[in-house]
């Protein structure tokens, strides 16, 4: 066999003089690809075309990388889908010339002139019969359902790879994702976040900054605040604030409609310029202003504060903190306090009453009408609420972050908040709770970084404090390296 004739292949065509007749078809090979040598082939399944008596041999390799729209098949695929693959490229051949590629082999079906077949190939798609798109259509269809369920087979097992911050995050988008985080996960957000490391020099890193919320602004927090949650340790002002943020953010009908959370920070600076409660300052002689800090206004919501029928406003004064209620519809005020069922002491009284003023001050400041009239504004009531409360003295805070989320203001009744206690090893672990839900809060411009280097803390061996649901860590729970 010369290499022309091993170039030939025959096809049965059928004419209107006989049943079937022989037409060669001449199929050019690139010189590169010619052997002089004889090659033995396998006879390779016949399928069968609608339409004919006799099958036809399977489509060349040339053919298959030549045929336009075939969509790449993976690596491996179900024999169906190649069965389906080669019937629906025999079935475009009949009727689609392709256009002359100067990198590709070329071939002819003797229907017209190689020269001639980019002129010819609109020609011949406006000739499609009905019948043949139709046909098309539904073997196209086939193909691309079996190619896809072999490539959904083959990636069932999937190699684990190395994740990047943004791969990590990617995981926690939802606004309820905080809540799917693993413990093994907020336990490493919690170590990295609270833990203060110590040079040769014996400086620490405590005012890195490690989170920034962007909300009216950005709210910066550095290591020195979350390492505040650490056990036994009186919780920072910014961290209320954070939390305040975050919740005033969520897309709850409680946030967006009903409850504004004040962030302290304006009081907490207020009460440090007003110490026992004076309404004329012995620092600053002046009486208290709402524009005298301007670096904190632009962290308040105008509008929720003006409009939301509630307002929970914590307080911090001498390390304790306690949670005024004001409904600003009846004009009036309830304090809730983890600690106290009533003020303990006068200057407590005169404490609550000029921070009352400071929130009737606030609220007028954002368009909405004063809690008094007046010089009455300088005469606020506010009552204590009885509710059970905190079992040591480092955990007002918690309370306060706490009832932020779950206190219903319209069941007070009588003065009374009656409720189940969380037990204290569950207030113990809700500060590695608010540690995750800050740094992994989508309001953190730096959650990328958080979840990164949350997740290359390695944890020692398994201990009982690492496997309690109610964990507190450690720097003896911790692989130093």
């Amino acid at each position: 066999m010369t290499p022309t004739d091993s170039n030939m292949m025959v096809v049965r065509e059928q004419t209107p003089s006989e049943a079937l007749a022989i037409v060669p078809i001449q199929v050019f090979v690139p010189a590169s690809q010619q052997t002089t040598t004889d090659t033995y082939f396998e006879p390779t399944p016949m399928l069968q075309i609608e339409g004919t008596r006799e099958t036809t041999s399977e489509t060349p390799k040339q053919l298959q990388e030549t045929t336009p729209k075939l969509p790449p098949a993976p690596t491996k695929i179900h024999p169906a889908a190649e069965d389906a693959a080669a019937l629906l490229m025999m079935a475009r051949t009949a009727t689609y010339v392709p256009k002359t590629d100067p990198g590709m082999p070329s071939f002819s079906l003797g229907l017209t002139d190689s020269s001639q077949e980019g002129a010819s190939t609109q020609e011949t798609e406006r000739e499609k019969s009905p019948e043949t798109a139709t046909m098309l259509e539904q073997l196209d269809s086939l193909v691309q359902k079996l190619a896809s369920s072999a490539a959904k087979g083959k990636d069932e097992s999937p190699q684990i790879q190395r994740e990047t911050g943004g791969e990590s995050s990617a995981k926690f988008e939802t606004p309820g994702g905080i809540n799917q985080i693993p413990d093994d996960m907020k336990q490493k957000c919690y170590i990295w976040g609270t833990r203060l490391k110590e040079d040769a020099n014996g400086d620490t890193d405590e005012y890195e900054e490690i989170c920034t919320l962007i909300g009216q602004g950005e709210y910066i927090l550095m290591r020195m605040h979350l390492a505040s949650l650490q056990a036994k340790s009186d919780i920072e002002s910014q961290i209320v604030s954070a939390i305040c943020l975050i919740l005033n953010q969520k897309n709850e009908k409680r946030f967006q409609e009903q409850i504004y959370c004040l962030p302290p920070d304006i009081v907490s600076m207020a009460l440090s310029d007003h110490p026992r409660g004076e309404f004329i300052s012995p620092k600053m002689k002046k009486e208290f202003r709402v524009e005298a800090y301007p670096s904190f206004i632009h962290f308040i919501d105008r509008k929720k504060l003006s409009s939301h029928p509630y307002i929970f406003a914590p307080v911090c004064h001498s390390g304790h903190w306690w949670l005024w209620l004001i409904n600003t519809t009846k004009r009036k005020c309830q304090i809730l306090d983890p600690l106290h069922k009533k003020a303990p002491s006068d200057e407590r009284k005169d404490i609550n009453k000029f921070t009352g003023y400071v929130f009737s001050r606030l609220i007028t400041y954002a368009g909405g009408k004063p809690l008094e009239k007046g010089e009455k504004d300088k005469e606020i009531k506010a009552s204590y609420v009885k509710i059970s409360g905190q079992k040591i003295s480092y955990d007002c805070a918690i309370y306060v972050m706490k009832w932020l989320e779950l206190i219903e203001p319209e069941n007070i009744k009588k003065g009374k908040y009656e409720w189940d206690n969380w037990p204290q090893e569950e207030v113990d672990h809700y500060r590695v709770e608010y540690a995750s839900r800050i740094l992994f809060s989508e309001m953190n411009k730096q959650r990328d970084r958080a979840i990164r280097e949350s997740s290359a803390i390695r944890l020692s061996k398994p201990s009982s404090v690492l496997l309690s649901p109610f964990c507190q860590i450690n720097s003896a729970d911790i692989e130093t390296g």
